[in-house]
């Protein structure tokens, strides 16, 4: 069994994915398997969130004891692990590999990433918390470093624009996410919590010179009535800017423009490793 002073003494290659574990002896429990473990820790995740997720809870969700859920995992690490791989399992990637060219690419991995950071609100607050290199992790990962390197971009500049695409819809996502999640708690619609939120502030008179520069695009959101459409047309036209810059800057590089050389020298060192799926 792996334990957790074990891992403080190795934090760099602390994963259920680099630690090799000791098989156990006799049989599991009956109808226990480690993949209907990770299926209803998922469930347990999105339902309750991550601080309400433990060894216990879990075992009471499946109707066995804790003890039968060490057959299988060491630690609830272990459990949040496999679960985060599971949720990039929901990322097509037959979609992706469809799309006519880089842009249709990119455009497919971002919405179904944000989807996904939707869906399981407790996936951001894991980035940066686990190395993230499960086979679904590392196989969505390394899709979008192929979008990337098919726009044209020199080598030095392809981290930049995953960073500035993935990174933007992981904010966006995780946004989204605690706002839903935020009306759910208070048993109101989306709509109606926007609305109501909104009005909450506009009609407080020491809000109101403040919010003077803010009144026409306050009014131009209104004006659509759904908080849905919002999400849907901000995210879609944030990704054409996004991809209009991509554009830009490769054909800036073919134009030999002054600045990105800076790139191109830098694309000439050596490859740095694949960055973690989690924040591309």
């Amino acid at each position: 069994m792996v334990k957790a002073a074990d891992r403080a003494k190795n934090p760099t290659g602390s994963s259920v994915w680099l630690e090799e574990r000791a098989a156990r002896g006799g049989g599991g429990p009956a109808g226990l398997d480690r993949d209907r473990i990770v299926a209803a820790s998922v469930r347990m995740l999105d339902r309750d969130g991550l601080a309400k997720l433990s060894m216990r809870r879990l075992a009471a969700e499946l109707g066995v004891t804790a003890m039968s859920l060490y057959w299988y995992v060491d630690t609830k690490d272990d459990i949040i692990e496999y679960a985060i791989d599971t949720a990039y399992r929901e990322i097509d990637l037959d979609a992706v590999a469809a799309g006519a060219d880089w842009r249709e690419r990119i455009r497919t991995l971002a919405l179904d990433y944000r989807r996904m950071l939707v869906r399981h609100p407790w996936m951001s607050p894991c980035a940066g918390q686990y190395l993230n290199i499960g086979p679904y992790a590392i196989a969505v990962g390394s899709r979008i470093q192929e979008a990337i390197r098919e726009t044209g971009l020199p080598l030095g500049g392809q981290p930049g624009a995953m960073s500035a695409v993935f990174q933007f819809v992981y904010g966006y996502g995780t946004i989204e996410a605690q706002f839903e999640r935020r009306a759910a708690d208070a048993g109101m619609s989306q709509d109606d919590f926007y609305h109501d939120s909104v009005a909450a502030f506009r009609d407080d008179p020491q809000f109101r010179e403040a919010l003077e520069p803010m009144t026409d695009i306050l009014d131009e959101r209104a004006s659509h009535g759904s908080v849905s459409a919002i999400w849907e047309r901000d995210f879609s036209y944030a990704l054409d800017i996004l991809i209009a810059g991509i554009e830009t800057m490769v054909a800036r590089e073919a134009a030999g423009a002054e600045g990105p050389g800076r790139l191109r020298e830098a694309s000439e060192s050596p490859e740095m490793p694949p960055k973690a799926p989690e924040s591309p």
